[in-house]
């Protein structure tokens, strides 16, 4: 009787300390036990317990909004009647074939890792995309971080003066940080060529007058914000640290796309995806770990054969030349690029010569930070319809990119509303992608 008494109190205590925490720490990393005693000791079971040295440094993750078809660019089926009027190109790697609307990428299979066995459980965009920002599924009740988000949480920045974290193009219904501190949200960016706006020190202020006017603030806000030290009143000062910190900052100009050169520019493309590309690569040579950049327009359920050939040039031209600037600049090996989108196109053209969403088979791309090129993972069938050979959800696919980063794939992390949750769900890292 002593005993359960004593364990009685002893929960008591913890759930008092785990509250107190989340009351003044906002998002929390405790044990499983400290919040609700042996009940939930199986918080986040299921989550893979690989560890890995990174291979990575940081990402390029490149987003394809709209649902790329598979078939006419990364897993074409030669001959078969799905294929339309698309035709298939060779590449250097034996085997290997991709839709003739990549021909600079075909050139470049030696650094690719190509995955064919992608499969979602989402087949409407919005859900389809924040399941493959976040692993988890769409829900009114909570935000679940990107996996920028939880990079920054579970390591944090290189360069302590830059965003650690920068989302590249419109893309309004990016997760974001999730219910993690605002600190970890990345930093948006609608126009490449319009640079960071508003980062300079305006000309009528003198440093020193700066300065006496955020010394001013900080005393009448000092009292609010220890009085209420929540995460929202939090955020807002985390947001003006980070804005003075990048107007100190010497490494400013990695935002200033006009510092390349004409050539490097045309080399890339002349459109916004192709500048938010080149950006990609400035800010990651720079310290920035997660950089995203967003291309809209795939959702080609009409005329499937006409859009999709503009908007593969521009991907294939753009890609292309990131994989050649970080590959001569010795950044490849350290940077994984990662080509996305939310589901595949139907293998059956429609009436409006186009394809319908399909996510049930569909292809994505990495290359780089420790990923063996020249090879493909997974397969579909003779249509390109259904996985047949080593199906990947999208939580293994982020669980591979956060393998490749060193992020613990079991470290549970609790949610302001005291619901676990780990950085790829449940997802398994396909190991067998690694040199």
């Amino acid at each position: 009787m002593k005993a359960d008494l004593h364990r009685a109190d002893l929960l008591t205590r913890r759930r008092f300390a785990a509250r107190a925490a989340r009351t003044f720490l906002g998002v929390s990393t405790l044990p499983a036990s400290l919040w609700f005693g042996d009940r939930v000791l199986a918080a986040g079971q299921g989550a893979s317990t690989l560890k890995q040295i990174p291979t990575a440094k940081r990402v390029i993750y490149l987003y394809l909004s709209g649902g790329m078809s598979h078939l006419d660019t990364l897993d074409p089926k030669p001959g078969h009647e799905a294929m339309g009027p698309t035709k298939t190109i060779n590449t250097p790697v034996d085997g290997l074939q991709l839709g003739e609307y990549l021909p600079r990428l075909a050139k470049r299979a030696p650094h690719l890792a190509i995955l064919r066995s992608l499969s979602s459980t989402q087949g409407a965009h919005k859900q389809g995309n924040y399941y493959m920002h976040t692993s988890y599924e769409l829900r009114s009740s909570i935000r679940h971080p990107a996996l920028g988000a939880w990079l920054m949480h579970l390591q944090g920045p290189d360069n302590s003066s830059l965003p650690g974290s920068v989302m590249i193009g419109n893309d309004s219904q990016h997760p974001g940080a999730g219910f993690l501190e605002a600190a970890n949200q990345p930093l948006m960016i609608n126009d490449p060529d319009g640079g960071l706006r508003n980062s300079r020190r305006p000309g009528f202020f003198s440093p020193e007058s700066f300065s006496s006017q955020l010394e001013v603030s900080a005393k009448l806000d000092r009292a609010f914000a220890e009085k209420y030290n929540q995460r929202n009143v939090r955020a807002y000062q985390d947001m003006y640290q980070d804005a003075i910190r990048l107007m100190n900052s010497k490494d400013l100009a990695a935002f200033d796309l006009s510092k390349e050169s004409d050539a490097t520019r045309e080399r890339y493309g002349d459109d916004p995806f192709a500048r938010g590309v080149l950006l990609a690569r400035r800010l990651v040579e720079n310290g920035i770990r997660f950089v995203e950049v967003t291309s809209n327009g795939w959702d080609t359920h009409n005329a499937n054969f006409v859009t999709l050939p503009e908007k593969a040039e521009m991907l294939d031209q753009a890609l292309s030349a990131l994989l050649d600037d970080l590959h001569r600049r010795g950044l490849l090996n350290d940077t994984l690029v990662v080509l996305a989108t939310e589901f595949g196109r139907t293998p059956e053209i429609n009436a409006n010569e186009g394809r319908d969403h399909h996510p049930k088979a569909f292809s994505c791309l990495l290359a780089g930070g420790g990923v063996k090129g020249g090879r493909v993972y997974g397969r579909t069938d003779e249509s390109g319809s259904d996985v047949v050979e080593n199906k990947l959800s999208i939580p293994d696919l982020n669980a591979t990119i956060s393998y490749a980063l060193g992020l613990p794939l079991d470290q549970v992390v609790y949610s302001p509303s005291l619901r676990p949750f780990t950085v790829a769900d449940k997802g398994k890292p396909v190991t067998q992608l690694f040199a």
